[in-house]
């Protein structure tokens, strides 16, 4: 998850390209008002490694078949899966983890040598990352970050293109942190949905946090607001039932996006 959190960054370590040195992300300025991300619940869940735990849709309201969505604390909290080591596999460091939860994704990279940060407004996720071994910065994905127009890979994964409720301004804002030649991995919603949501995180015991904005995107949508913001499709593919899309930035061509900040938090599961 990212979005802005209460409190100074906790900083992490992380080498400054492929094969050069080491660089050592500096203390935070501090940031913002508490979000939803922060909220107990999630902390909770992510202390334990088990849900369960949901998105409740709060606006526009849903039928009873779809009022919840399962936020699989349990598969955040474990090693990679295939699906996962599929993405891993086409990273190229140095790569950012926007929103990156517990961890696994970034630990399991720094285990193979890639450099990579995460970025995460959840001291528990924070906290989780740096026990396994990976590197992690308390922040919004919206708020100034190391290495801006340097990274050469990006992850959003579990859902995060939802964050801020409004993918083009997530996808605009990650064209400028990713290098020209650079690429975007995205995990898309198995659906063919295109929702702008307000949601709020729930445990199974009806305690919730409060609302936020969210987003659904499946493949389609995806890449529309990927042609609309600048970047191209150079592959899709779907394992154990996962959808997710490769998008490059390309060298020459660029379209002048601006990348604004959404309204609100910008969470993740």
């Amino acid at each position: 998850m990212s979005g802005t959190a209460a409190g100074t960054a906790v900083v992490g370590h992380a080498p400054s390209d492929a094969a050069g040195p080491a660089e050592t992300f500096g203390p935070a300025e501090a940031v913002g008002p508490a979000e939803t991300w922060t909220d107990d619940l999630y902390g909770r869940a992510l202390h334990t490694g088990r849900g369960p735990l949901f998105l409740r849709r709060v606006a526009p309201l849903p039928d009873a078949a779809t009022a919840l969505l399962p936020l699989d604390v349990e598969r955040f909290c474990a090693p990679p899966d295939a699906a996962d080591t599929a993405v891993l596999h086409r990273c190229r460091g140095p790569v950012l983890d926007v929103g990156c939860g517990p961890g696994r994704l970034v630990a399991a990279l720094a285990a193979m040598g890639v450099p990579a940060l995460g970025v995460d407004v959840s001291p528990a996720a924070v906290a989780r990352t740096r026990r396994h071994g990976g590197a992690a910065l308390r922040r919004s994905v919206f708020d100034r970050l190391p290495r801006e127009g340097r990274w050469a890979t990006a992850l959003l994964m579990d859902g995060n293109v939802g964050i801020g409720g409004d993918p083009a301004a997530l996808l605009a804002r990650l064209r400028h942190l990713i290098r020209p030649g650079g690429r975007l991995l995205v995990e898309a919603a198995p659906q063919d949905v295109d929702e702008r949501l307000v949601v709020r995180v729930e445990d199974g015991d009806g305690r919730h946090g409060r609302p936020f904005p969210w987003a659904r995107v499946g493949t389609a949508a995806l890449r529309r607001a990927a042609d609309a913001t600048g970047w191209v499709s150079t592959g899709s593919w779907t394992t154990d039932g996962r959808a997710f899309l490769e998008l490059g930035r390309p060298h020459t061509g660029l379209l002048a996006v601006p990348a604004p900040a959404p309204h609100g938090g910008h969470p993740r599961p």
